[in-house]
């Protein structure tokens, strides 16, 4: 699990396709990545991928053909920054909500535009995946926790801080710009549950699973 608080940026150093899958071979002086363990979750721009290799500038790691598909890493090229996050570990503060780290669809920015000292955005989503988005509610974009301003049909406005805009590559998106797209795990799984048959689905139900 991860945070959605970026802890580092790094840039892309290779790119080695490999029997139809990708390595990639990241670069980041952000954290000392030598204490960190093969076989590790880190989040590349909000994608979970497992740490085959580590140094003390950065990590390798496998991408899935899978992961190319549904993802914008495939879009990535050598010197491409990105947003990294190592999986938390217990007792750590939960910054941001809960991130899986596995992506639901990619999006697009339509606009950016200048709103006082911070960032607007609009961003595009597929209309299957819309219903996930609530104002006010909370979306995760290339990694990073962001809070819904408006929503309108399958479009939402997000404002971005300029501490956010400095620490993450969300300070480099224009419009056009495809971005990875995680929607809360709350509202994946509470479809899921409404999605039950019969007519059993109650309030009672609801607090006994832990959702009101």
């Amino acid at each position: 699990m991860f945070t959605g608080i970026i802890k580092a940026k790094g840039t892309i150093r290779t790119m080695e396709t490999r029997g139809g899958d990708v390595r990639l071979s990241v670069q980041s002086d952000g954290l000392p990545w030598s204490d960190y363990e093969l076989g590790e979750s880190i989040a590349v721009n909000g994608v979970c991928l497992t740490a085959v290799a580590l140094r003390e500038d950065g990590f390798d790691t496998d991408v899935s053909v899978e992961t190319l598909d549904v993802t914008a890493l495939g879009g990535l090229a050598v010197g491409s920054p990105v947003n990294l996050e190592p999986a938390i570990s217990l007792g750590e503060r939960l910054g941001g909500h809960l991130v899986s780290g596995h992506v639901d669809c990619t999006g697009r920015v339509v606009t950016r535009d200048t709103d006082a000292r911070s960032i607007r955005l609009t961003i595009e989503i597929p209309k299957d995946y819309a219903r996930y988005v609530a104002k006010k509610g909370s979306v995760c974009l290339d990694g990073v926790s962001l809070t819904v301003n408006e929503v309108s049909g399958n479009r939402f406005e997000l404002n971005i801080i300029p501490h956010t805009a400095d620490v993450t590559i969300i300070g480099d998106y224009a419009s056009g710009t495809v971005v990875n797209v995680e929607v809360d795990l709350l509202a994946r799984y509470l479809e899921r549950l409404l999605d039950k048959d019969g007519d059993d689905l109650s309030i009672d139900f609801l607090k006994a699973n832990g959702y009101a």
